[in-house]
């Protein structure tokens, strides 16, 4: 499947938001630019192949699931009801930034992660961003993926205003958030709510 370009896609929020600086470090298997001005005009529009990018309407038929299946049991809830959930996050401007990493060559997602918005009334009205459901094809692990995801949400959590980013993860992820500039601070705690058949009822 060729790759898609950014304007032919229904996108999440604008892809301006990513950071060119991230992009420009993407391994060369998933990112090719072909300058054809000058070296200042290098991150023009219609000089970049752009494989890092916001979460597509059309991303279920990418892999979306299947990069995320690397996380925990992923449901298919079929894509009708995968693009409904992609319309309520788009629904809530300027709160949920989805991004996606995709193989050039075949147009398939190979790494996922999000970054969405909690709005408070502590620290003069600020906001947190929350760093969510960071994954990477197994099969394209070694390429510094999962950290170029972590660098353009956090760009796009410090972009959006937030005093800060938090995120969670397993003892053995520590190591690897660190490098990413992120300390470990207090602790998680959790309760899983009985498993329901039934629709919320909020």
């Amino acid at each position: 499947m060729p790759y898609t370009q950014d304007s032919e896609l229904d996108l999440l929020f604008p892809s301006e938001y990513i950071s060119n600086e991230v992009r420009a470090q993407l391994h060369p298997d998933l990112h090719v630019r072909v300058p054809l001005r000058a070296p200042t005009d290098l991150f023009a529009e219609d000089d970049t192949i752009t494989q890092i990018r916001p979460l597509a309407s059309s991303d279920y038929r990418r892999g979306h699931l299947s990069i995320l299946s690397v996380l925990t049991v992923v449901t298919d809830p079929g894509e009708a009801a995968w693009v409904a959930q992609f319309n309520a996050m788009r629904s809530a401007p300027l709160t949920y930034y989805g991004i996606v990493i995709v193989d050039k060559a075949t147009d398939r997602i190979v790494a996922v992660g999000t970054v969405f918005i909690e709005r408070k009334f502590l620290r003069g009205l600020g906001s947190v961003g929350h760093i969510e459901d960071i994954a990477v094809d197994k099969n394209q692990q070694g390429k510094k993926l999962g950290l170029r995801v972590i660098q353009a949400l956090t760009t796009i959590s410090e972009n959006s205003g937030c005093y800060k980013t938090i995120l969670n993860c397993s003892d053995s992820n520590i190591p690897f958030y660190e490098k990413c500039g992120y300390v470990k601070k207090e602790n998680e705690m959790a309760k899983y709510a009985p498993e329901r058949a039934s629709t919320p009822r909020l």
